[in-house]
């Protein structure tokens, strides 16, 4: 019988481009060579061009990391009328912002501040305290890793508008939130992927130098590696550069993240991120060399098949094993990772909310095929009336609820605390995701819609209507 772990951890991966991680991918064997005479293969290029004709995404941005030097791959534009994107375009990266999280906590553990031991209520102000279960305190090594026993996302979290939903979160509320939160695990016992937790991280150790978490990133990552455009607030050159964020193929708000900073906030670009997987890699040196080294070190195999160290995920891989990561906001998706038996590094970036994490694996490991690009041309048409039906909200765990809704006749998703993604029907009950090999579909009794079942690689997961 599959955990509720397992099958938690099979709905992350299900909807990898609304979570900013995915778990499970496809060991397909492929015999491409991906990289030919230094430039992307065929097969990588039909696919991206295909994306951008079905308007999966307006754009993408891509560089490959090797010893050699870096090189810049751009596709489409920052709008469907803007401007070609190139290596200094910039977009937000999401969740990769937790890999940066990890890299100031690195530092601050090389610098004596503080240990991964360290017990995190003696940094939070005397009236929060964070109750755990069992007798292990929640340490930073916890948040880092994944295992502090925190959720997701906190149950106070109401935004006022969904399109920037993390906006007006406070530190107060998460404070409120994580002093009464009643712990479901004792702590270290499982991997749950936590932005409460990745964002507490960030919160915390810019606290201990009392600065914001820009600033301490800035500080300690952007100057150092000459990272001039990645920040948490646009300015003026950034603006200029700025591809729009697009879901469902209209342009979105970005996303502010004042208090979950670290679990999220940053904009890069692809020039940018490849300094900083260069530096990853040891191809750029600076003083960060052995930070970057501990957040590479390995704190435990506990989520599924991947490992895990500081931020970083690790994928085993044909030519060696992929220190990864991918991010996602309401309408971007991003990826980075490297090799370093091979030596190699991929940044790619997007403006849209369908993402490419596909391609990065197929880039950095030769047995994870490219995923198959659906056409919207397949779509079957279905009764309005049909769709309002399946209007409603899913219980897939208690923490975790996936909410369908209805613009015209579209349906769209939405994970809770998360952005919207598009459902195609495939007919009159079953819906499918662009990118992701994945359907959802919905079951009546006597006229009413129950449940839907969340399928992926073989595997299915039940969510109970709970809300019409």
């Amino acid at each position: 019988m599959k955990t509720e772990k397992t099958y938690r951890m099979k709905f992350l991966s299900l909807l990898t481009f609304i979570a900013g991680l995915s778990i499970v991918f496809c060991q397909c064997q492929t015999s491409t060579e991906e990289i030919k005479n230094d430039n992307l293969s065929n097969k990588v290029i039909k696919s991206i061009n295909r994306r951008i004709s079905e308007e999966v995404t307006p754009s993408m941005a891509i560089a490959i990391i090797k010893k050699s030097g870096i090189q810049y791959f751009n596709f489409g534009k920052t709008e469907k009328n803007g401007s070609n994107v190139d290596e200094n375009t910039i977009y937000e990266i999401g969740s990769i912002s937790k890999v940066f999280t990890a890299v100031l906590l690195a530092q601050q553990v090389l610098d004596g501040d503080l240990t991964l031991h360290d017990n995190i209520n003696d940094y939070l102000p005397d009236y929060v305290k964070v109750p755990v279960m069992g007798n292990n305190e929640i340490t930073f090594g916890n948040l880092t890793d994944h295992t502090s026993g925190l959720p997701r996302m906190p149950d106070n979290f109401t935004p006022a508008n969904q399109n920037n939903p993390y906006a007006d979160y406070t530190v107060n509320q998460m404070y409120e939130f994580i002093s009464n939160y009643k712990p479901v695990r004792s702590v270290g016992d499982a991997y749950e992927y936590s932005n409460l937790g990745q964002g507490l991280l960030g919160h915390i150790l810019a606290m201990n130098k009392n600065a914001t978490y820009e600033q301490l990133m800035i500080q300690t990552i952007a100057q150092p590696l000459e990272l001039n455009d990645t920040k948490i607030e646009f300015n003026e050159r950034m603006k200029a550069n700025l591809a729009l964020g697009h879901s469902g193929g209209k342009v979105v708000e970005n996303w502010d993240i004042p208090t979950l900073a670290g679990a999220g906030a940053i904009r890069s670009s692809t020039s940018d991120m490849a300094k900083f997987i260069s530096a990853n890699l040891g191809y750029l040196k600076s003083p960060l060399l052995p930070v970057l080294a501990l957040t590479h070190k390995l704190r435990h195999n506990k989520a599924g098949e991947m490992s895990v160290a500081m931020g970083w995920h690790i994928k085993k891989g044909k030519e060696g094993d992929v220190y990864w990561h991918n991010g996602g906001t309401g309408g971007y998706r991003t990826f980075v990772g490297f090799v370093k038996e091979t030596g190699m590094g991929v940044v790619i970036l997007t403006n849209s909310n369908r993402g490419a994490d596909d391609i990065g694996f197929h880039l950095l490991d030769s047995s994870s095929e490219l995923a198959e690009v659906k056409s919207k041309n397949e779509v079957v048409e279905i009764p309005e009336a049909t769709l309002e039906k399946y209007v409603g909200v899913y219980e897939i765990q208690p923490d975790l609820k996936l909410t369908i809704t209805k613009e015209s006749l579209q349906l769209f998703g939405q994970a809770t605390g998360q952005e919207k993604f598009e459902m195609f029907p495939k007919d009159a009950s079953t819906f499918f995701l662009t990118i992701v090999e994945a359907e959802i579909s919905f079951h009546m009794h006597k006229g009413i819609v129950e449940s839907l079942i969340l399928s992926e690689g073989g595997q299915e997961i039940k969510g109970k209507k709970v809300e019409y």
